[in-house]
């Protein structure tokens, strides 16, 4: 499980503490709109605009665009993401065929390897590939991209899941 729940303050105030308290807050947020859905509701996109918009869609999205951000532009590994340029958003694609329970799993595993990334870096680093705009930005500026990135979703998996099956929460 994370090292925060959703209620969590966090235990100190310095600023490393308040980035990674707010980003496992912004996780475990998806990881509930997520709880007791039934598999077929997982992979309803109820959007005419947005076909590829769906629970298991946007969980494996946030588990990739986290990928793509700490190891393929933070530790500068070759991009080994589902994409391609035909197809930009095929990890959003692919997830109807994969179990949701499985996806979180896989997030929730991720996010504890990254949780330690983040945690044994100073957040001064500069990542090792240029990210969007042609610039190498901080660790600190990766952390806080991902806090507003996974933010910006769960209002998505919140529409998505009450259109689903009429669950809100917080």
């Amino acid at each position: 499980m994370t090292s925060q729940t959703r209620t969590d303050t966090p235990s100190a105030w310095d600023e490393r503490t308040q980035l990674t308290t707010f980003l496992d807050y912004a996780r475990a947020t998806a990881r509930a709109k997520c709880e007791g859905v039934s598999a077929e509701d997982a992979v309803k996109a109820p959007l005419p605009g947005s076909p590829l918009m769906t629970l298991s869609g946007l969980i494996n999205h946030l588990r990739w665009v986290e990928y793509y951000w700490f190891q393929v532009v933070f530790l500068g590994e070759e991009d080994e993401g589902p994409w391609t340029d035909e197809d930009p958003d095929r990890e959003m694609r692919i997830a109807v065929d994969i179990p949701l329970p499985q996806l979180l799993d896989e997030y929730e595993e991720q996010s504890a390897r990254y949780r330690k990334l983040v945690a044994g870096n100073d957040l001064d680093t500069k990542a090792e590939r240029a990210g969007g705009g042609g610039r190498r930005v901080d660790l600190r500026w990766i952390v806080l991209h991902l806090v507003e990135e996974t933010s910006r979703h769960n209002g998505h998996l919140d529409i998505l899941r009450e259109l689903a099956d009429g669950r809100t929460g917080d």
